[in-house]
């Protein structure tokens, strides 16, 4: 059976400027869903990437109603550890519901959205075919570029090296793919926590 498990968590406060910063939240990802190029990713967003992907989800599918993003509201305080859960919560909810929809996860911009740190305006670019990669290439590229442990990758390929010269294989199969190893997110017992 297809699942497709997602944690939005991690709240951090980012400095734009001296006079402006903003919250960011880390998309964690885990599927076997083939909807998806990736298996486990993660890329952390801030809220009105939110707010962009809902429009453009909306304006692609005119006959689904989205679920609604925590409101915007003018006394969020990102210092207040509430107020920055209750946000934090309301995004997980909102993108539980985005994914539960066939329709939704035919939309390119909502795998970029997850799958890549691409800004909106190279989302748009990439996928109205305005870049020289496709949108695959863009998820491939940003898995490759983040790996959490490069030390690992290439004991792996060492080990691998070895491996090739043994008559039999050592390897069962379960230890970590490509996929299980993305952008320095936190191992997560996802299924736990959905």
């Amino acid at each position: 059976q297809e699942f497709v498990t997602v944690l939005v968590r991690d709240p951090r406060i980012q400095k734009e400027d001296s006079w402006h910063s903003y919250v960011d939240y880390e998309i964690f990802i885990h599927t076997n869903s083939i909807c998806f190029t990736r298996k486990t990713s993660c890329v952390r967003r801030r809220f009105r990437e939110f707010v962009w992907l809902r429009q453009r989800l909306q304006s692609n599918a005119v006959l689904i109603q989205l679920p609604e993003l925590p409101s915007k509201t003018p006394f969020f305080n990102m210092n207040n550890p509430h107020h920055v859960d209750h946000r934090r919560q309301g995004l997980q909810e909102f993108l539980e519901k985005i994914l539960q929809d066939a329709l939704l996860l035919s939309d390119s911009r909502l795998h970029l959205f997850l799958q890549t740190q691409l800004s909106p305006e190279d989302m748009e670019a990439c996928v109205s075919g305005q870049t020289k990669y496709s949108v695959a290439d863009a998820i491939h590229s940003f898995a490759s570029l983040n790996r959490r442990f490069p030390i690992e990758d290439e004991e792996r390929k060492k080990g691998k090296n070895d491996a090739d010269s043994d008559s039999e294989s050592s390897s069962s199969g379960l230890g970590p793919s490509d996929d299980s190893i993305s952008c320095g997110c936190k191992a997560s017992p996802a299924s736990e926590e959905s």
